[in-house]
């Protein structure tokens, strides 16, 4: 019995190849026909990409190729044809000299994935911290119909009785370990024990911070965010998103339609209720690029500013990601921001529903995890936005993981000129520096490192930490991961690569810095800066061939997403020409 294909209400893209008699459509079905699908799948089903960021060297994503199977069932349940497309996996754990470098370049070589192939609609399958932008920034690029289904995180680690999250435990017992506090040997036996099932960092780090935003920018179903990775109601969710794209592709849901301005600011503010990585502000900058929404760092700071951090959760918090879900996940914290007035409740999302239908009805199970707004984590959580001398364009700081007793200081510039140099200098006991400096690293911005790696969050030297000084305000123009904490400024931009006033700071030179007042402050004269500025020569050398010279030559700041300058707008997926 032939399939008799659903109506749709315009032509199908994936027509173009399939659909017809001429030699052009005879060689593209027949050749598809060699894996033995039956002539009526190419009469009218819409064709579904699962784009789909496994790797094994991306331990995150390792399970995805499991998790597509229930997408793949949930597109057949709903008339849907789908087709696994594996794409450009840029794995934090893996890639050198850092996986920032290569977002971009796989954002590049997806979007051309889906304008060149037969795709109506696509599903998003993505995990660790950069394959969730890169994805979102190719399908913000190409504006098909698109939905996210992320791997979810692993569970809660424990270690001799204490709760330990991936990420954030590592930064601690490594500080430990330098301070005495904790031998090599306790620091390895910990090692299996703080990723200890598939998915990624239980904390809110940058992988769970861009699956909190994917769903509160309405690009993934309600409630995708905080399912572990290994719980069968992960299962569950992809296969249902599956059902969903097809029903998109029906309607021409496109991300265009969910990715306004007033879905930007939802996600920014649910980023500061949730403590969410700084990398959130980069990623996002660079995602309303592609879509062409004017998103900026003053965005940030105006929509974050008075924004309260309600989920108790590593590295802002106590919990882990297993708790947020059993308390209600991310439905619970966009519910309590729609209560607050901190919510557009009309954004779409992609079930068709505002995000206030979709939240309005969910439960709190567990109000130590997600907080009420009364009896926040932190009063003035979202991401605080510094300018000054010192960074013209601005710099960001996370308020919610850093001192309260450092938020307004004033310390002695020590200057890192790479991180060659702090890693040459930091354990050196003859090290000028006692907890009242300022840690001052340069060139790992975008053009520096290159690619914008997470080293911001510098360790401290073991003589201050041997002293019980767990903290101590560190500035550069690099990122760091969303699992670390303390009071760190980071993306300062313009980059010292880039001739920032970042490059010109030198050992000695004071340093202010007001959170509140949302200032850093180089306290040198305008004409001494000038003049500084006026002898600087590049330290860092430029690529000479290869991606590397393309980024390098190509990159923008942080302050508008670090993304290559000739990728921005909504350039769309048209089917273009056949050459056959």
């Amino acid at each position: 019995m032939k399939f008799k294909p659903a109506k749709w209400p315009r032509k199908l893209r994936s027509a173009a190849w399939y659909e017809g008699s001429t030699k052009d459509v005879i060689y593209h079905r027949g050749w598809m026909k060699n894996q033995g699908y039956p002539d009526d799948l190419f009469d009218g089903r819409p064709i579904i990409g699962i784009l789909n960021t496994w790797s094994d060297m991306t331990p995150c994503n390792g399970h995805l190729r499991e998790l597509a199977e229930k997408v793949k069932a949930g597109i057949w349940e709903a008339g849907g044809f789908p087709m696994e497309v594996p794409v450009f996996s840029a794995s934090e754990n893996t890639f050198r000299p850092t996986a920032m470098m290569f977002r971009n370049l796989a954002a590049l070589s997806i979007e051309e994935q889906i304008r060149g192939q037969p795709m109506d609609g696509c599903v998003l399958m993505v995990g660790c911290d950069k394959t969730t932008p890169s994805l979102l920034m190719a399908a913000a690029s190409c504006d098909l119909p698109s939905i996210v289904v992320t791997g979810g995180p692993m569970l809660n680690g424990w270690f001799q009785g204490e709760r330990v999250g991936a990420g954030t435990h590592l930064w601690r017992f490594s500080e430990a370990v330098k301070a005495g506090e904790m031998t090599q040997e306790a620091f390895l036996s910990a090692e299996s024990a703080v990723t200890r099932s598939s998915g990624t960092c239980n904390t809110m780090g940058t992988a769970s911070s861009m699956a909190s935003m994917s769903e509160a920018l309405g690009m993934a179903l309600s409630g995708n965010a905080a399912i572990p990775a290994v719980d069968s109601r992960r299962r569950v969710m992809a296969q249902l998103s599956g059902r969903r794209i097809v029903q998109m592709v029906k309607d021409d849901l496109k991300p265009s339609d969910i990715l306004t301005k007033n879905a930007f600011e939802n996600a920014i503010r649910c980023n500061g209720a949730v403590g969410g990585s700084t990398n959130t502000v980069v990623h996002m900058l660079a995602i309303a690029g592609r879509i062409g929404v004017d998103v900026t760092l003053d965005d940030w700071d105006r929509c974050g500013r008075d924004v309260s951090t309600i989920l108790n959760l590593q590295p802002s918090g106590e919990y882990l990601m297993e708790e947020f879900f059993y308390a209600g996940g991310l439905p619970v914290v966009l519910k309590r921001l729609g209560e607050a007035g901190k919510l557009h409740k009309d954004a779409l999302t992609v079930s068709g529903e505002t995000v206030w239908d979709e939240v309005k009805e969910a439960v709190n199970w567990n109000e130590d995890v997600i907080r009420p707004v009364d009896k926040p984590l932190t009063t003035n959580g979202g991401i605080a936005v510094l300018k000054g001398n010192l960074a013209p364009r601005g710099a960001i700081l996370k308020p919610s993981a850093a001192s309260p007793h450092l938020m307004q200081h004033r310390g002695r510039a020590v200057v890192f000129e790479d991180i060659d140099d702090y890693k040459a200098r930091i354990n050196d006991d003859t090290l000028d520096i006692d907890e009242t400096c300022i840690m001052v690293l340069k060139n790992c911005g975008p053009k520096g490192y290159p690619g914008m790696a997470e080293v911001g969050n510098m360790g401290l030297p073991p003589k201050v930490l041997k002293k019980g000084i767990k903290d101590m305000i560190r500035i550069s123009d690099a990122r760091m991961s969303g699992t670390a904490y303390g009071t760190v400024i980071l993306h300062t931009s313009p980059e010292a690569a880039a001739g920032g006033p970042l490059a010109v700071v030198q050992s000695g030179d004071m340093i202010e810095v007001d959170v509140a007042g949302r200032r850093l402050h180089l306290e040198i004269s305008e004409a001494d800066l000038a003049a500084r500025l006026s002898k600087w020569t590049p330290r860092h050398e430029m690529a000479a061939s290869g991606y590397a010279w393309l980024h390098q030559t190509h990159v923008e700041g942080a302050d508008t997403g670090a993304d290559l300058n000739f990728l921005k707008g909504c350039r769309g997926a048209p089917v273009g020409k056949d050459s056959h």
